[in-house]
């Protein structure tokens, strides 16, 4: 995979071929650990297809689901416009972004109404990274992740939440059909500007492998070789309550991450669950926080949760 250029900002419409779910994807994050609050802007478009989904999550400690959080909007099928640019959008699904710097800083927006109206700048801490490894559930699309300083505010009816935090954002495009067939997880965790990891996870048996992923150690940054994720899961909700991540980056330095779930969020993605958890991290001795996205095909959910119920 080649670096990210400006051009990557932007849809890949001549790249989709005439396959209806080539698909593009652009997601952001942010948190106010403080108020265990955390948040997703979310765009995902089939332009072959001539739509575009998504818009913004916010959740904390109070609720899980998806009609019980603080904030929830995802929209499934909105006309994309054939003149789009994702540079500088304004999507049909309350979402804008503006690229003020290609591949860096970008600011970003969503409307609905009263409800909920976020204002917020990402500041990248690093160029956004490819997707250097296979065997991931990115399958064959173009994959980038990128660590950044988010700024702002997001407004909820009459309260005003400040946002200053370290997150990370994603970027994709590529074949993405209506399903993810395997269980994996996309976790990450950032304790300053020069210290983070993310890792992306695969069953292999009874053990959790990492298939991809880099680290940010003192400011420098190389991929995971190998690794595991081990967690302990919540008895009567199945959801993640305690996370180790251990691993060795191809420096030889090793990754030890242990963290505690403060707040999240449970979501329908298509044809699989994503558990998702505001994690409070330790780094490599570190304190810090990020993401743990526990992915599952619904039906192995199903499954796995009946039987928990079974147990108690």
């Amino acid at each position: 995979m080649n670096d990210f250029t400006a051009s990557d900002d932007d849809f890949h419409f001549a790249e989709m071929g005439d396959r209806w779910w080539m698909t593009e994807t652009s997601w952001f994050s942010f948190c106010a650990p403080d108020e265990r609050l955390g948040g997703w802007l979310y765009v995902m478009a089939r332009p072959n297809s001539g739509v575009i989904s998504g818009g913004a999550w916010i959740w904390d400690d109070t609720a899980y689901l998806p009609w019980e959080v603080l904030y929830s909007r995802n929209l499934s099928a909105m006309q994309l416009p054939p003149e789009a640019k994702l540079s500088a959008a304004d999507l049909p699904t309350g979402v804008s972004i503006r690229a003020v710097k290609p591949g860096l800083i970008y600011d970003l927006a969503f409307a609905d109404d009263e409800r909920c109206q976020i204002a917020l700048r990402f500041e990248g801490l690093m160029a956004p990274r490819p997707l250097r490894k296979g065997g991931s559930p990115f399958g064959g699309s173009n994959h980038f992740d990128q660590f950044g300083r988010v700024t702002g505010h997001v407004r909820l009816g009459g309260r005003t939440i400040p946002i200053d935090c370290l997150a990370a954002r994603d970027r994709s495009w590529g074949p993405r059909p209506e399903h993810r067939p395997k269980r994996s997880a996309y976790v990450t965790g950032i304790a300053s500007e020069r210290d983070a990891f993310l890792a992306v996870t695969r069953w292999a048996g009874d053990t959790e492998e990492i298939a991809y992923g880099f680290m940010i150690r003192d400011g420098e940054i190389a991929d995971l070789v190998r690794g595991r994720r081990i967690v302990e899961r919540d008895p009567a909700m199945g959801w993640v309550n305690r996370i180790i991540i251990e691993s060795v980056d191809q420096r030889g330095r090793p990754l030890e991450a242990v963290g505690t779930r403060i707040s999240g969020m449970i979501i329908n993605r298509h044809s699989f669950i994503d558990s998702n958890g505001l994690i409070a991290w330790t780094i490599n001795g570190q304190a810090g926080h990020g993401e743990d996205q526990d992915m599952w095909p619904v039906h192995d959910w199903a499954d796995f949760r009946r039987a928990q119920r079974q147990r108690i």
